[in-house]
């Protein structure tokens, strides 16, 4: 494998490995090692080279997942942020994301994590069930209770 070709799926994909990092462990330094775990491990791969850019970004999703997964295993206590500290997110031009993302982390992991591909990353159904390795009726209820929860926090949030 080449430097390049690292360069190159860390500038395509690099975003996507670290959201879902964050959205799943809910802290920065964590993120970033799984983001720098993520892409050693490509780095380990012969064939990735030859992979389909879909495959290619589907196998640093799982790697990702699978690496917070191994976190969460070990560490007992996760501290979390407050989404206004992070710095992409604290700009004007996301009035009103911030209360949304607070929601969001509040979901269970499973939902949040479901919610995340699906809004974050664009994912249908169809296709999050096959990268979950669930039924596809599983991913529409989780992102039904997860929309349904949100609702009612940030309905909560301004009648408050």
């Amino acid at each position: 494998m080449t430097e390049a070709f690292l360069a190159g799926a860390m500038d395509r994909h690099g975003d996507a490995v670290y959201r879902l990092a964050l959205c799943r462990l809910q802290n920065i330094p964590d993120a970033q090692d799984v983001y720098q775990d993520t892409f050693l491990r490509l780095f380990q791969q012969k064939q990735a080279p030859v992979w389909p850019e879909e495959r290619l970004k589907a196998w640093l999703l799982r790697t990702a997942m699978n690496r917070c997964a191994d976190l969460g295993r070990r560490r007992k206590v996760r501290q979390s942020i407050p989404l206004q500290d992070i710095p992409e997110l604290s700009g004007e031009d996301c009035y009103g994301c911030i209360d949304l993302w607070d929601a969001v982390n509040r979901l269970p992991e499973k939902q949040r994590t479901i919610f995340h591909l699906r809004y974050g990353e664009g994912w249908d159904t169809e296709r999050i069930a096959n990268f979950l390795e669930i039924p596809a009726s599983t991913v529409r209820v989780n992102l039904n209770r997860a929309r349904n929860q949100l609702r009612k926090e940030l309905s909560d949030d301004e009648t408050e």
